[in-house]
């Protein structure tokens, strides 16, 4: 009975914690469910009620309520806002949708703190409920007990509202069979947008209501909002009383189990999240996006695919014109490109042959990297020593972006956990160091090994998944890994950071790396050769193996070859190189803290490789100096609105980059000079 007394105050702080949650979820579930938005700005919508609340907030009934109201209002025109801002990247995928939204919640933090200031805000309730009640012999604040009683009613009525109404039966039907929505009268498009507005509202009451639990002040809505993303995970997208459940366990592990089991609550619940992940992704693959080709959706259909293996039109007893049009043009066209000059056209047709001028594949792949190599080398020379470790730190975020473009843009993994080796790499670094190990090589041998036992331990529970379920899981093991990095105070330092340790030196002989250009020389030299060495296995018939396996997985499974195997080696390379990465950010910046491998870094690191192009690694590298010089250069001169630019980077990226820098480039291909050939027995007229 001791034991009861002594935890029922966190006990049911649990329930309202999960009420809280719950109510948030609801609308994050809801937009993703629905609506097929990943949206990574929800927190900041709970933000802007929590402050439009708390800005009302005097203490009577009358400025709760108009709080109440004024932060519902807000938040959902933000959402009605959001969807016409997703509305374009419709079919562009998860991933585009996630860093446009994500760019959004880092705007509308930073007017959020221009608005309301950086200090968190006090919260007046109404004296009726600033006070405490008995509760089985306990003391209970008052508005806590009132608010489990309004969140019950607020969930009542919108599971009433989905269940029960026309309009949550449109809701329902625009998730399992939009086009059938449309036969029956209703617009896809307006329920979208309503939707999102309803999402919004949601988080938006919810951050009044629950501004004296969560209050609004720096971190609040990234609390918010990984919260609601493990709720939604292991509560499903498709029952809300799983929500609802999944919302009372987390608010109880947030609470109880913090008085129960403080060493173990922190990892609970994103190792919760990550299992109920990993069961999915092995219960059922998720097949690979593809654009839709024929009547099948994914692909063309049965009789497109059939003539595609087949050499001929079979079908017909004929071959195809354009099959035979190249098996007739390409001796003459071989014969030209061996001896230097145009062959004539045969002499069924008379064609233009062009005369090819091209430059070997291996160097035309090559030039990028070699421009972009060049012009890392000559910055010194006009740089000052702040500038040039910039540059250094670019390079380290950098190595970390190819990472992800490997995984991303080559083994079809788009993932928010490669920070995890990256940490690992780091810290491993920081550890040899301060223990006196400062050679080079040596280093960087242990960070990439680290990084890929790390990524070793840890693949098999992300290769299985796909699409937004990889997002899911490599963002719980990044955020585990944070969460370990910050408990292990005595070995990591916790939030305070490791700092202090001897700095690189080349070899074991040579003096130590002091002078930021000389550390710069190093991380050069290193990032040179990791991307080389990365380059030439993207290029090889390994990489080539692993394109294959993501434009046509089912295929490749079909011809014998083990893609399992494939993935978890890319998984792991990747995971070496991210090791790298945080080895060469530890030399040139002198310390790390969890703030460096942290959710923020994660993005940063797929919107580099977003705007390379998710296929290009010297893109990548380019993407990683632009955030870089935003966040560090750009935003210095602009004090206080760092979140601002950098989510300004993120919109315009989205919006103006959809194939990234590698876009802009023309289509590969030799150089061809026109040259008109005569055919064999006709006059040119």
């Amino acid at each position: 009975m001791d034991v009861l007394d002594a935890h029922l105050v966190p006990a049911v702080d649990g329930v309202a914690y999960g009420l809280l949650l719950f109510v948030v979820a609801a609308g994050l579930s809801l937009a993703f469910g629905t609506a097929g938005v990943l949206n990574l700005a929800h927190g900041t919508l709970y933000a802007v009620g929590a402050y439009t609340g708390a800005h009302f907030g005097d203490g009577t009934w009358g400025g709760f309520l108009l709080g109440l109201a004024a932060g519902t209002t807000v938040a959902c025109l933000a959402g009605a806002l959001l969807s016409a801002a997703t509305a374009p990247l419709a079919r562009r995928g998860h991933l585009a949708e996630a860093l446009l939204t994500f760019g959004l919640a880092l705007i509308g933090g930073n007017l959020l703190v221009e608005l309301f200031g950086a200090d968190e805000m006090p919260v007046r309730v109404p004296e009726a409920l600033d006070a405490s009640v008995s509760l089985l012999g306990h003391r209970y604040p008052a508005y806590r007990l009132g608010f489990i009683v309004m969140a019950v009613v607020l969930a009542g009525a919108g599971t009433w509202a989905l269940t029960r109404t026309r309009a949550g039966a449109a809701v329902r039907a625009a998730a399992d069979d939009p086009q059938m929505l449309a036969a029956t009268g209703f617009s896809p498009r307006a329920v979208h947008t309503g939707v999102l507005a309803v999402a919004g509202a949601l988080a938006g009451a919810a951050g009044v209501l629950g501004a004296p639990i969560i209050g609004p002040g720096p971190g609040a809505a990234e609390t918010v909002l990984m919260l609601s993303l493990v709720v939604v995970v292991l509560g499903g997208l498709r029952s809300l009383w799983a929500t609802l459940l999944a919302a009372l366990a987390v608010g109880e592990v947030q609470t109880l189990g913090v008085s129960l089991a403080p060493d173990w609550a922190p990892y609970l619940l994103f190792a919760a999240m990550a299992a109920v992940l990993i069961l999915r992704s092995r219960l059922t693959l998720e097949p690979r996006s593809a654009p839709a080709s024929g009547p099948e959706r994914g692909g063309p259909g049965p009789l497109a695919r059939l003539r595609r293996h087949l050499p001929g039109s079979q079908l017909t007893g004929r071959p195809r014109p354009g099959r035979l049009w190249r098996e007739r043009l390409r001796p003459e066209r071989t014969r030209a490109a061996d001896d230097g000059r145009c062959a004539p056209a045969p002499s069924s047709a008379r064609r233009t042959t062009p005369l090819v001028l091209s430059t070997p594949a291996p160097l035309r792949r090559a030039l990028p990297s070699l421009g972009l190599l060049g012009l890392l080398a000559v910055l010194p020379l006009t740089l000052d020593a702040y500038a040039v470790s910039l540059v250094g730190y670019a390079l380290a975020l950098g190595l970390l972006a190819v990472s992800v473009t490997v995984l991303t843009g080559y083994a079809g993994l788009p993932t928010l956990g490669q920070t995890a080796p990256f940490a690992v790499g780091a810290y491993a670094t920081a550890l040899l160091a301060d223990a006196g190990w400062t050679t080079g090589p040596l280093l960087v041998l242990v960070a990439a090994t680290g990084g890929a036992l790390f990524s070793l331990l840890t693949g098999p529970a992300v290769i299985r998944a796909r699409g937004t379920t990889v997002l899911m899981i490599t963002l719980a093991i990044g955020e585990l890994t944070v969460i370990a990095i910050d408990q292990m105070r005595w070995l990591t330092g916790g939030t305070d950071g490791f700092v202090g340790f001897a700095p690189v030196r080349w070899l074991w002989f040579t003096e130590p790396l002091t002078d930021e250009f000389a550390v710069y020389g190093y991380a050069l030299t290193v990032a040179a050769v990791a991307v080389a060495l990365t380059l030439l296995v993207l290029h090889s018939p390994a990489g080539r193996l692993l394109t294959g396996v993501r434009a046509a997985e089912a295929r490749m499974r079909a011809s014998g070859h083990p893609v399992g195997r494939y993935l978890l080696t890319a998984y792991v390379g990747a995971g070496a190189l991210a090791g790298v990465g945080g080895s060469l950010m530890v030399t040139v910046r002198s310390y790390v803290s969890p703030a460096d491998v942290g959710f923020e870094i994660a993005a940063f690191a797929l919107l580099a490789a977003v705007i390379g192009g998710t296929s290009s690694v010297p893109g990548a590298l380019l993407g990683a100096g632009l955030i870089v010089m935003t966040r560090d250069w750009l935003a210095g001169a602009w004090p206080g609105h760092g979140p601002l630019v950098l989510g300004v980077l993120f919109v315009a990226v989205v919006y103006l980059l959809p194939r990234g820098l590698a876009g802009l480039r023309p289509p590969r291909g030799p150089l061809r000079v026109r040259a008109t050939a005569r055919p064999v027995g006709k006059a040119v007229s």
